[in-house]
């Protein structure tokens, strides 16, 4: 969109090609995207739970900050919301001053957190999703059944976002026919400015494409002014409500981002990363044959397996102490879920995909506390329809090249993963 020589990628910190135990532990910055894109973060956040678990990366892109990475300490974090603020942001870059855009109620604190997410809650409520399930599942089997039987294809375009668009498009009362728009706003607003760099774009273009999603998004505001909030659609909801009809544009945009991205990147990349870890792991994949009753346990495995979402940021309130650590008021505290889900002190084999674990529920992918995600019952009932529909039809859906994971530490995903599906 943009050919400004002004952007250029960042350099390399080589973190990804080396062995994460010979790089001085004052270096490492797990915030660098290449470890995820090469998928090669695992072995600094296992070096940081054993040696440094409250560790203070002084030198990152975004600036200074602390990384917590036991699955404890992160719950320490989310459980004391009044020394660990969710504003101004949640992600470790501070706000652009010149577009200052606010990740909706996500990044409040209560009682304002509480008063907006209370206007949309109804519509990920389990009487709204019992409702939706129906039309959830017409939907997954028309994909289902409209997957090429003798080709390669690319599950995350055919099936991952195809399926989770649709959904965001009903609970938006979206039209239909524009819902990829849903999709590229999403990906859009989550792009980190490497990426935008490689697509050919500057950070004025995200701004202008927000401004797009703003402008549609108001003008179905006005339209539904007035309405019955029982229709249970989002800007509906949010459009009647004491707490949200007065929004200024940009709380507005803040908050249609967060519901996008969280009803969109989330499932979208545990569906992909669901396929990729039962065949890697074809053990798991043959007790999936064998007994189909274990697949709503094995969307939760699925779920901190994949930890869509790598952290959430807080910053201090007051001076504290955390794992012997000084943390000064002002200071970015970062909450590695990716890290806490596969923590060994609190996870009994957390390095092991298994479909059968008990305690399956035992994760942090949905955050805790006040902050637990809204839309948890809604990504593990999509994914269980999915499975269900999935294992009628298929005997095994086979992974026949590599995996194509995008470059961010905040969206753990994928853009490509080939696949062919075979009847059974």
């Amino acid at each position: 969109m943009s050919d400004s020589p002004d952007y250029t990628p960042l350099p390399s910190k080589g973190q990804a090609d080396a062995d994460p135990y010979s790089i001085p532990l004052e270096e490492i910055d797990v915030s660098d995207p290449e470890l995820f894109e090469t998928d090669a973060l695992w072995g600094y956040l296992e070096r940081l739970r054993k040696e440094d678990p409250v560790h203070w990366c002084a030198d990152s892109p975004d600036g200074p900050f602390w990384s917590v990475t036991r699955f404890d300490d992160v719950m320490y974090v989310e459980k004391n919301p009044e020394i660990f603020s969710s504003e101004p942001t949640i992600v470790i870059p501070d706000p652009d001053p010149d577009f200052p855009l606010q990740p909706g109620f996500i990044a409040m604190d209560d009682p304002r957190h509480n008063a907006h997410r209370k206007v949309v809650q109804p519509v990920a409520s389990p009487r709204n999703l019992k409702k939706l399930e129906p039309v959830i599942r017409e939907r997954v089997i028309e994909i289902l059944e409209g997957l090429p039987g003798d080709e390669t294809f690319n599950w995350v375009d055919r099936v991952s976002i195809e399926l989770t668009t649709g959904m965001l498009a009903t609970m938006f009362d979206f039209p239909w026919e524009l819902r990829q728009k849903l999709t590229f706003w999403s990906d859009m607003s989550t792009m980190a400015e490497d990426q935008l760099v490689e697509a050919g774009m500057v950070p004025e273009d995200r701004e202008k494409v927000l401004r797009e999603c703003l402008e549609f998004f108001t003008d179905l505001w006005k339209r539904r002014e007035g309405k019955d909030v029982e229709s249970l659609d989002f800007v509906t909801a949010l459009a009647n409500s004491p707490a949200t009809r007065d929004l200024d544009p940009l709380e507005y945009l803040g908050t249609l981002v967060l519901l996008i991205v969280g009803g969109n990147d989330t499932t979208r990349n545990s569906i992909t990363g669901g396929v990729l870890a039962l065949n890697e792991n074809p053990a798991e994949y043959d007790k999936l044959r064998a007994d189909r009753a274990l697949i709503p346990n094995m969307v939760n495995e699925i779920i901190r397996w994949q930890t869509p979402l790598a952290y959430m940021r807080r910053t201090a309130t007051r001076d504290t102490e955390l794992g012997g650590k000084t943390i000064r008021k002002g200071d970015r505290v970062v909450m590695w879920y990716v890290s806490a889900n596969r923590d060994e002190s609190a996870i009994p084999r957390a390095d092991e995909f298994l479909i059968d674990r008990e305690n399956s529920k035992q994760h942090l992918s949905f955050g805790w506390g006040i902050h637990f995600c809204m839309g948890s019952r809604m990504a593990e009932m999509q994914l269980r329809v999915l499975w269900e529909e999935i294992m009628k039809r298929f005997r095994f859906v086979e992974v026949v090249g590599e995996p194509v994971r995008i470059k961010s530490s905040f969206v753990k995903g994928f853009a490509e993963l080939p696949v062919r599906v075979h009847p059974g």
